[in-house]
């Protein structure tokens, strides 16, 4: 979890990580919304990926019906703005952050994870590929024109709750 005294540089990790991506070519509005991590870390989980003090990555985890839920229904969670240091890439950051997503929500007994990804984001696809997710095209929705979201679902073994 997140420490008041982290909010700036994860805010400035997850801008820098989609600018360096290409995400805020269609909708550079959006660095706003990512840059203000105090009110996701309000209203939702913001877990970081950290190595000997060094902030790597970061995402946020939110149950469905949450401030930060996009398309998540009763029973599922999500999550949003996977960021990782450019210079961190291809160090299994994103495998780890995503790995305590879906750890997170069986915890909270959720039969499901949703995500929307970017469609011209292969490399996000082929990560969530590998975690199980598929394709789920009832999520699809675009937030503004020339931006895609295209939906993923992960079923959980754990449906006590």
């Amino acid at each position: 979890m997140i420490a008041v005294g982290d909010y700036a540089d994860v805010s400035r990790l997850t801008v820098e990580a989609y600018r360096a991506d290409g995400q805020l070519e269609a909708a550079p509005e959006y660095a706003a919304v990512l840059a203000d991590v105090a009110s996701r870390a309000e209203a939702a989980d913001t877990l970081v990926a950290e190595v000997d003090g060094a902030l790597l990555g970061a995402v946020t985890f939110t149950l469905a019906g949450g401030k930060y839920a996009e398309v998540s229904r009763a029973g599922e969670a999500e999550f949003r703005t996977l960021a990782v240091d450019p210079a961190a890439q291809r160090r299994g950051v994103a495998r780890a952050l995503v790995q305590a997503c879906l750890e997170r929500a069986a915890g909270f007994g959720c039969r499901a994870v949703v995500i929307c990804v970017r469609d011209d984001n292969p490399g996000a696809f082929a990560l969530y590929e590998r975690f199980g997710f598929v394709r789920e095209p009832s999520l699809d929705w675009s937030p503004v024109p020339k931006v895609n979201l295209l939906g993923l679902r992960r079923e959980l073994a754990n449906t006590d709750k």
